[in-house]
């Protein structure tokens, strides 16, 4: 086997490893879900989603793009892990923690495979976590959404993290206002959860 085969297969070795990582959201009532199902789930409502997308932003967006970055982003919590956002949202030294300690394993893992795919995971992932680009920005927002929809659809809800319908719309709606698309699904579930009672709702209008 030759050095750049030896490189590409340690990589897919250390790729797999990603089934061992849970979330803090269940995959079915009776266990977590792991990043690799996580990360699968938002290539499949990203392609899905995509047409609508387009129609919203009235222009093209890069589908490929954006399948290899719902596919990408996460290895890097093979070695980082996978912060609940619930811990991170209120806390910028955490949040500084995640970014720096991630930024070490893309450039060590991501960095080692040979030729311009090293280059091409780095970019992509930077890209990712800048959330700049109409692609990023609606990857990120289907990333959001996925554990909301996971946690009404295996009847986990909330109450394990102690929030509200106040609570998750300040987690979900910074990242899910790219697109009115996402709100109306985001929505969709809030309200279902309320009516099932896996989601408390706060005093006054729920916001839209």
């Amino acid at each position: 086997m030759n050095d750049d085969l030896r490189q590409l297969f340690d990589f897919i070795d250390f790729s797999a490893r990603l089934r061992e990582v849970e979330r803090h959201n269940h995959a079915t009532p009776e266990r977590k879900e792991s990043v690799a199902e996580h990360s699968w789930h938002l290539a499949l409502v990203c392609w899905v989603l995509h047409r609508e997308f387009e129609r919203e932003y009235g222009h093209a967006l890069d589908l490929e793009k954006m399948l290899k970055m719902c596919l990408m982003h996460d290895l890097v919590e093979i070695e980082a892990g996978d912060p609940s956002a619930w811990r991170t949202q209120h806390s910028a030294q955490h949040r500084e923690d995640k970014a720096r300690i991630e930024e070490e394993v893309a450039q060590r893992r991501y960095g080692a495979l040979p030729g311009e795919l090293g280059a091409e995971f780095l970019a992509l992932w930077r890209e990712h976590e800048a959330g700049v680009t109409p692609e990023a920005r609606l990857v990120r927002g289907v990333d959001r959404l996925n554990p909301a929809l996971m946690r009404h659809l295996t009847g986990q809800g909330w109450h394990d993290v102690g929030a509200d319908t106040g609570a998750l719309d300040r987690l979900q709606l910074p990242r899910l206002e790219v697109s009115q698309t996402l709100i109306a699904l985001y929505e969709e579930v809030r309200d279902a959860a309320v009516a099932k009672g896996l989601l408390t709702p706060t005093s006054g209008p729920v916001a839209s």
